[in-house]
């Protein structure tokens, strides 16, 4: 009977002041596949999938899964600025974590490999 008061209290409330439940926060910020754009890749083109995982305590991933997939060899995340570095096969893709509330966040920054750079954005699917 009480969750039952509860409940309808708590639907009472929202349909009056028109907001919604807060839900929880999804998980590491890292985690997921992510697609963008590496411009001016001339090796791999200018498109970009990173599929990276956490184990809760390291990051592990690929860069391109399949004919031309890159391990990733080691990723740093700074809280403080929500920067992040990823290393793999010789590349360097740094950048900001943008709209991190969202599921959908973002990724810019840009991508370096050996003496060639370019802009890099990605989006979290």
């Amino acid at each position: 009977m009480r969750r039952l008061c509860v409940t309808s209290f708590l639907i009472i409330l929202t349909s009056i002041f028109n907001v919604a439940p807060i839900s929880a926060q999804e998980g590491y910020p890292l985690k997921g596949s992510w697609i963008g754009e590496w411009a001016g890749n001339e090796d791999l083109g200018d498109f970009v999938l990173i599929v990276m995982d956490w184990d809760g305590e390291n990051v592990s991933g690929t860069i391109n899964p399949g004919t031309d997939n890159i391990v990733i060899e080691n990723v740093t995340l700074e809280p403080s600025s929500w920067t992040v570095i990823i290393e793999g096969g010789g590349y360097t893709l740094s950048g900001r974590i943008e709209q991190l509330e969202l599921p959908s966040r973002s990724i810019l920054g840009t991508w370096k490999h050996g003496s060639r750079s370019g802009a890099l954005s990605l989006s979290r699917q």
